[in-house]
């Protein structure tokens, strides 16, 4: 499975960015998006389970970020609102390898990864 992200970019602070995470092929697995600034550890973002009916926030982007992921099971969109610049970062989107109802923030559950799409917030 290839990941490819986009839709990052430069916003000020309160504005709004989307990223996508679009796989080769179809994606029947839990797919995650982790953020790591720089001199800082990567972190979860936000998670989705195989079907799309569960997903899963890290405390500092709830009731800001919204994940979705598309019928044809090929994308996944972060909807990033109300951003700070401490959500400046590179975004990764993650993909599992097999598929689960759960949601797992621990990176380590992940095997597929994409390449990173810069988010940059101003103040």
């Amino acid at each position: 499975v290839q990941l490819q992200a986009s839709g990052g970019g430069l916003v000020q602070t309160g504005g709004s960015l989307r990223v996508s995470c679009r796989a080769s092929g179809r994606m029947f697995t839990g797919v995650g998006w982790f953020r790591q600034a720089p001199g800082k550890e990567r972190e979860f973002v936000a998670g989705i389970d195989s079907s799309g009916s569960r997903t899963l926030y890290a405390d500092s982007v709830k009731g800001r970020f919204t994940l979705s992921r598309d019928s044809a099971k090929t994308t996944v969109i972060l909807q990033m609102d109300n951003l700070k610049p401490e959500d400046t970062a590179v975004y990764y989107c993650a993909a599992r390898s097999s598929s689960s109802s759960l949601v797992f923030a621990d990176r380590r559950y992940y095997n597929y990864w994409g390449q990173g799409t810069q988010v940059t917030v101003s103040s």
